[in-house]
């Protein structure tokens, strides 16, 4: 009789365990409210791509980059911890979108891992191919498509083409892309004379939308693109005036291309009646966060935490560079990156944040049933 309590009492016991686990379960599929991140873009979003490019010289994986990561180790983001695809996954419920160069020699022994979302930004990459010359290699958007759509027809093949299509189109394909492009428009006085900044904002807008159409052909149907920000206001770009102020130019190329962006995504939703788009106003809000930096707990806008000379902008975070004790006091990590602190307030804004800054739709209501 005691053995039949005791049997009894333990399957009661594993019973409870299996409910608990049932509930974990459901619960984390519940938190996902989206199936899965795509992420194309530049150093602001690469998790880890540029460490797979042998010859890339736009990389971060050595200290002191990462000095605030969860690891406290470099892991090729440009920051000091995390950046804001990390932080919109988290908003989302789901794990890091990883680099797709991670398991591109994998491609048939870890399909799985692209129904949840992949990463193919890579810092230095451009719209344009050719925005990386100065540190030799990166993954131009062009690039970073073609390999989407291997992923594509992998996940057709895994799941079958239906299920493919209704998985994709609940999931959130995020574009961060653009201020390579521009900083090669000022470098390069071959542009300079072929196009004027009008001109050469336009030549942007219509490359990405072809780049968004062939996405949209791949089965995307959520779009979270952000405009660029007023990168002329960048450490890298202040220590060049005597004045350290803005980089005027450089922040009206920028708007120039923002406003071209906006109309480009209204046409886009005309033309593509099935997609829906976040588009958020990096410029609007970085510019407001360096005019009034105490209202979003910040006390440096022009320098750079981590880097070396005037600023900290002469050079990137280098382990010979110096780097502030109070990262949180800084909008800018190194001479062009935000630091975990501002890429954080970035994120609160694409996700839930007012129609000043995300529009027509803020990622929220963007994959909202």
């Amino acid at each position: 009789m005691a053995n039949c309590k005791f049997f009894s009492l333990m399957g009661f016991f594993f019973f409870i365990i299996f409910i608990i686990q049932l509930s974990e379960v459901t619960f984390s599929e519940a938190q996902k409210l989206a199936p899965a991140i795509y992420v194309f873009g530049d150093s602001l979003v690469d998790v880890g791509n540029n460490n797979y490019l042998k010859i890339s010289l736009s990389k971060a994986n050595f200290p002191h980059n990462g000095i605030d990561f969860p690891t406290k180790k470099p892991t090729g983001r440009f920051s000091n911890g995390k950046n804001a695809a990390d932080f919109l996954a988290e908003k989302v419920g789901l794990p890091t979108s990883p680099p797709y160069l991670s398991f591109k020699s994998k491609l048939h022994k870890n399909d799985a891992s692209f129904a949840d979302g992949v990463s193919f930004a890579s810092g230095g990459a451009g719209i344009f191919n050719g925005t990386d010359d100065t540190f030799r290699q990166s993954l131009p958007l062009a690039k970073q498509v073609e390999y989407y759509s291997t992923v594509f027809e992998e996940l057709v093949k895994q799941l079958g083409s239906t299920e493919a299509q209704k998985r994709l189109s609940k999931s959130l394909f995020v574009i961060v892309i653009g201020s390579n492009d521009i900083f090669g428009y000022f470098e390069n006085t071959d542009l300079h004379k072929k196009y004027t900044l009008q001109q050469y904002a336009d030549f942007m807008v219509v490359t990405l939308k072809q780049r968004l159409q062939q996405l949209h052909g791949y089965g995307a149907r959520k779009f979270v693109v952000a405009g660029v920000g007023p990168i002329g206001c960048c450490p890298g770009e202040r220590y060049k005036s005597k004045t350290e102020e803005c980089k005027e130019d450089t922040n009206e190329l920028s708007v120039k291309y923002n406003e071209a962006l906006k109309s480009m995504l209204e046409e886009l939703k005309i033309e593509l009646k099935d997609i829906n788009y976040s588009y958020f106003d990096t410029y609007s809000l970085l510019l407001n966060i360096t005019k009034n930096p105490a209202s979003y707990g910040f006390v440096e806008v022009k320098a750079a935490c981590c880097g070396l000379g005037n600023l900290n902008a002469e050079a990137f975070c280098v382990p010979v560079s110096k780097y502030c004790s109070n990262r949180r006091d800084h909008v800018f990590w190194d001479k062009y990156h935000p630091t975990e602190a501002a890429s954080s307030i970035l994120v609160d804004n694409i996700f839930d944040g007012p129609s000043q800054y995300s529009f027509p739709l803020n990622v929220k209501q963007l994959i909202a049933p």
